[in-house]
């Protein structure tokens, strides 16, 4: 079974950063596409960033140029750099994989979230 483990998120001030990252257990098969999702309260999951193993990333518009995901030297370990934190990034964010880019095929398996609180 695989698993799919979250950390770094907490509180900041507007404009500072966080740095999220996320480690698969449970498989000694690389992960093609993982990524990070986010919601808030009353909205659906939306997709925030995802890589493959080849290192290609993929960005939603809002995070285009503030955010960078990238691999970890681990094995299916991935970071998310936030920059520029606002208040609409607040949110619980879950990393997720496998993520099928242009589909609508939700990712297997979910971390168990972790929230990003920015204050104003």
């Amino acid at each position: 079974q695989i698993q799919l483990v979250e950390s770094g998120g907490g509180l900041v001030q507007g404009g500072g950063s966080l740095r999220l990252s996320c480690s698969a257990s449970g498989t000694n098969q690389n992960i093609n596409t993982m990524g990070w999702y986010r919601q808030t309260p009353g909205k659906q999951r939306e997709l925030v960033a995802s890589i493959d193993v080849d290192g290609n990333t993929n960005y939603a518009d809002f995070v285009k140029g503030r955010f960078t995901i990238s691999r970890g030297n681990a094995q299916n370990t991935i970071h998310l750099q936030m920059n520029s934190l606002n208040t609409e990034d607040a949110a619980v964010y879950y990393c997720a994989a496998p993520i099928f880019l242009g589909t609508q095929i939700a990712p297997r398996w979910w971390g168990q979230g972790t929230q990003v609180t920015v204050s104003s």
